[in-house]
């Protein structure tokens, strides 16, 4: 099994940490519980942290031409000024943060998904977008991962997001070390992962590792990050797992029997089909790096990019293939 590093996390304070929701809630999540025993979480709370108690009074957006203004309906108070400020002020202190997890629909939090009212009372809603907080982070932390709670209870979402945050938090500690050989190491370890990806992303990562260019190795590591987290915009396709699990079956073809290459490719086409988890093929490959022995693939992330534990057995796979 892997060596992970623990990815330092910002997180919407409400979710397992404290009763801080307006209505005094404290938000129970199984995906956030069970990720706090892999990653640093630092809880934040951006509307207690401007003063504004819990219980409170609700807060929301309203639309004012084409900016979002943070009011609280029952005082007729405007909050902007005040929860701008201590975004930036806050999001500016932070070091080595790696990703983002914040609670849906929250005016404050939500990510792309917060009401945006047309008027202070008894008005429709006319948008959604990020709340004041998660727009900080946005602008801020662009090509870090950031997610909501609600979204993770999708199987493919919650996959990507982990892979995502893991890899950001390894790639960190290569840009540490400051290493041209730490930078080639991380690379090659990551071959089949990022091929899932996507294949033109990778020869362009390649590319910046080859350096025939002879740029500093900070220049390097930055265009490098700049390369990976465009990687990471689209969660992988099936399809493109499919052609990854190929590639990998063809370092065995030759060494392996008939029945074993038939139950291969049935077990990947019932994969195509979205009758079993991508885990099931992965098994059967992993297998054979053992048998084989080879050390190449057996150091590919590919076949574990986050921790195992991190793994819903119970998922339903509802959203696990993308065509």
């Amino acid at each position: 099994m892997r060596t992970f590093p623990r990815p330092k996390v910002i997180v919407s304070k409400c979710l397992e940490f404290s009763a801080c929701r307006y209505n005094g809630d404290k938000i129970h999540d199984a995906t956030v519980a069970k990720l706090a025993e892999h990653v640093d979480f630092v809880p934040v709370c951006p509307e207690v942290e401007i003063g504004l108690g819990s219980p409170r009074e609700v807060i929301r957006l309203i639309a004012v031409g084409e900016t979002d203004q943070l009011v609280q309906p029952k005082t007729n108070e405007n909050l902007t000024e005040q929860m701008n400020k201590f975004s930036l002020e806050f999001l500016s202190r932070l070091t080595d943060v790696d990703g983002f997890l914040l609670k849906n629909r929250s005016p404050t939090c939500g990510v792309g998904d917060a009401k945006v009212y047309a008027r202070i009372e008894k008005s429709p809603v006319v948008r959604t977008a990020s709340g004041l907080f998660a727009k900080q982070v946005e602008t801020l932390f662009p090509l870090k991962p950031l997610e909501d709670e609600g979204r993770l209870r999708n199987f493919l979402l919650r996959e990507h997001y982990f892979t995502h945050l893991f890899t950001i938090a390894d790639f960190r500690l290569v840009k540490q070390k400051q290493s041209m050989k730490e930078l080639v190491l991380f690379h090659s370890k990551n071959k089949y992962l990022f091929m899932a990806y996507d294949q033109s992303k990778v020869k362009r990562l390649g590319r910046i590792v080859a350096n025939k260019e002879h740029v500093s190795v900070d220049s390097l590591l930055t265009n490098y990050e700049q390369a990976l987290h465009d990687l990471f915009l689209t969660p992988v396709r099936s399809m493109s797992h499919i052609n990854v699990c190929e590639h990998v079956y063809g370092y065995f073809s030759k060494h392996l029997t008939k029945p074993e290459k038939n139950h291969f490719f049935q077990v990947l086409d019932q994969y195509r089909n979205q009758k079993i988890p991508l885990s099931s093929v992965l098994g059967i490959l992993h297998s054979w790096c053992h048998r084989f022995e080879n050390q190449y693939l057996l150091k590919q992330t590919y076949f574990e990019p986050y921790p195992v534990e991190l793994v819903a057995i119970s998922d339903s796979g509802k959203g696990r293939a993308l065509t």
